[in-house]
């Protein structure tokens, strides 16, 4: 690509002052001369500079680096790259248009076919550690794409949409206290981050309750292959908290893909003290996709 050569430029300071004279003075002159000169300059290269703008957007990658950029940059919808509503970071269209979790079992918060059905067979069969889970949202495109930048980019705006997100619908019963559903110390350094620690620590600050920590001490193998029965086994004795806990404490984490890791860690708190314990989270697996 050639190299762009712009017009040269006549440095001008600023006037502090204009002869308000029906003449005009000959230093005047002399300035509004040399604007108008700079100004043509502009113009007549003008088309050199689209022409040279339309040739870096064709550049590979470079509408990917331009998207990336919108989206993190605030006053843009994170969804669309519309103007964002003010204070927030989507429009009001895909506000609406977001895959809802409108109807769900309360103690999975997994969908259910029956508007009526308060909970789904799986829960009717077999209790759950967890009293209630509240997932506003289904784990479906672009709330997907939006976790993923997330975790695996540590993208900070795509973590406070998400928290901004679940404060749109705040559970009606938080207890008086956030636990974070711990990660691995090895898995941790890896990634560089927990998610849901990192989610936690925002809506402890936006909802003034405390964090309490667990400790997850086996190294278990990753989740994201494995059905709820394997993922059942694979979190046996992954958990520890040091009691007495609150009666009633909120579990926070991103996805709720079995309720597997949700159950165990809600297992151990009961039996450290807790009588009531839920799960909060951003998103929840579709039936069928776990």
């Amino acid at each position: 690509m050639g190299r762009l050569e712009l017009p040269h430029l006549t440095a001008l300071e600023p006037k502090s002052s204009v002869s308000t004279n029906s003449t005009t003075s000959a230093e005047d002159e002399s300035y509004i001369i040399n604007l108008v000169v700079n100004v043509n300059g502009f113009v007549q290269h003008a088309s050199k500079i689209r022409s040279w703008g339309r040739r870096m957007w064709e550049l590979p990658g470079w509408q990917q680096a331009h998207h990336r950029l919108r989206k993190s940059l605030p006053g843009y919808c994170a969804f669309c790259l519309a103007p964002a509503q003010l204070g927030q970071g989507w429009c009001s269209t895909c506000f609406t248009e977001l895959p809802w979790n409108i109807q769900c079992c309360e103690q999975c918060a997994e969908p259910v076919s029956q508007k009526a059905q308060r909970l789904c067979g799986r829960c009717l069969n077999e209790e759950p550690a967890l009293t209630c889970t509240q997932a506003n949202l289904l784990y479906q495109s672009p709330i997907k794409e939006l976790v993923h930048d997330f975790k695996f980019n540590a993208s900070s705006r795509a973590g406070m949409l998400l928290a901004e997100l679940m404060l749109t619908k705040m559970p009606s019963q938080l207890g008086t206290a956030l636990l974070a559903v711990p990660m691995h110390p090895q898995r941790a350094r890896e990634r560089g981050f927990n998610q849901a620690q990192w989610l936690a620590e925002q809506l402890s600050r936006r909802t003034g309750l405390p964090l309490i920590r667990a400790k997850c001490q086996k190294l278990a193998a990753s989740q994201r292959t494995l059905n709820r029965r394997e993922r059942v086994a694979n979190l046996h004795g992954a958990f520890s908290l040091t009691g007495p806990l609150p009666a009633h404490i909120t579990l926070i984490d991103d996805v709720v893909t079995t309720g597997a890791t949700g159950n165990a860690l809600a297992a151990v708190a009961r039996q450290s003290g807790a009588e009531r314990v839920d799960m909060w989270a951003v998103a929840r697996t579709p039936l069928g996709n776990n």
